[in-house]
């Protein structure tokens, strides 16, 4: 993976973070919420592990935090 890829899967995964907090879920409740691992989640939320995720599972982090994907894209510099 090249090096503007990790970055993007990086500002992908705080942004997903940022969401959470923001509608109060810890790890566990945003996998519970979507049938994933806590483990899963913490992977694509931590800055520095370059786990990436599928389609499905962006879509059902959306709908869990009731926010539209393309907001997941709107990353902060």
């Amino acid at each position: 993976m090249n090096a503007k890829r990790e970055n993007q899967y990086r500002q992908l995964g705080l942004t997903i973070a940022y969401y959470r907090k923001l509608k109060g879920l810890t790890q566990l409740q945003l996998a519970e919420k979507i049938n994933l691992s806590r483990t899963h989640i913490s992977n694509i939320e931590a800055p520095n592990m370059k786990t990436s995720i599928s389609l499905d599972g962006l879509f059902d982090i959306a709908d869990a935090l009731e926010v539209q994907v393309k907001q997941f894209f709107e990353f902060r510099e």
